[in-house]
């Protein structure tokens, strides 16, 4: 629970407060930017949301954050807690839905379901909360869970003794947490899961980075590429555990592959209005990195 007496006083005043439990995991500005806003190094609370659909956002911050550091001088009601629990997973459109319930364990790191006749696929692990895993089997369960690298794991056990699914990771990232993982790739040859599934590995922030492509439309990065708020496409050297050549690299690789939405780890989303777009985008990136 977050502390009113360590909440940070950049917050505006108000009832919706962030203390210093924040790991400035970006999930409260993902989801409610009206309300949440960068500190510097940790989240704050920039303005009292006072319209419903706004408070409505703000308390599924505050259910999602993954270290409860989101408090409120007024106690919430069952019933707004309630309704923003199920308010995940959140559909993004094109049968992707976004999870909410970020991880500590994986940084607050963001995840994703596809929803597919085929089979769901979960991409990388949210916290296996009550309401989101309910949530999911009512559509329809996961077939698949992807994870993009080994940093956002988290509760993939409990995912896959809920419902059965197969996991997939590459070998490189492979650890003693995910020593169980059923499927591991090899290489760094694209790997087609499935025909509107293709793996992209993307060595760099570390060994076994690796992206999922969607239908040549959805690009799933994990924390191979981000997006900023004001629509910039950007990969950072900072949090690059392994080799930055590589993840360089592995960027301009992307080239190769037509997608129109980047769907990140952390951060903004980046839908671009075309194949062609996102292209530009991508080599405007691989300029500024070369």
């Amino acid at each position: 629970m977050a502390r009113l007496l360590d909440r940070y006083p950049e917050n505006v005043p108000g009832d919706f407060y962030v203390d210093s439990s924040c790991i400035d995991c970006g999930v409260c500005r993902t989801i409610a930017p009206k309300t949440f806003t960068d500190g510097g190094g940790y989240s704050v609370v920039a303005a009292q949301p006072s319209l419903p659909a706004d408070v409505h956002r703000a308390v599924m911050a505050l259910v999602a954050c993954p270290t409860s550091a989101i408090g409120t001088l007024e106690r919430r009601l069952t019933r707004e807690t309630r309704q923003a629990e199920h308010a995940f997973p959140e559909p993004l459109g094109d049968g992707i839905y976004f999870c909410g319930f970020a991880s500590a364990s994986s940084y607050g790191a963001s995840s994703y379901l596809i929803v597919r006749p085929e089979g769901n696929v979960l991409v990388d692990s949210p916290r296996a909360a009550r309401p989101l895993l309910d949530a999911i089997e009512a559509l329809g369960g996961v077939r698949t869970m992807f994870l993009t690298h080994r940093d956002d794991v988290a509760d993939h056990a409990k995912f896959h003794a809920r419902f059965g699914c197969e996991r997939v990771i590459a070998a490189a990232d492979m650890t003693s947490a995910t020593r169980d993982i059923e499927r591991r790739l090899d290489g760094d040859a694209p790997v087609r899961l499935a025909d509107d599934l293709l793996v992209v590995p993307t060595p760099g922030h570390t060994r076994g980075s690796a992206t999922l492509l969607f239908r040549e439309h959805a690009l799933f990065t994990g924390d191979h590429l981000f997006a900023t708020d004001d629509g910039r496409l950007y990969a950072s050297r900072r949090v690059c555990w392994w080799s930055w050549a590589e993840q360089v690299r592995s960027v301009e690789r992307l080239l190769a592959h037509r997608f129109e939405w980047v769907l990140p780890g952390h951060g903004s989303w980046f839908r671009a209005p075309s194949h062609d777009a996102m292209r530009g985008a991508l080599r405007e990136l691989v300029e500024t990195l070369s």
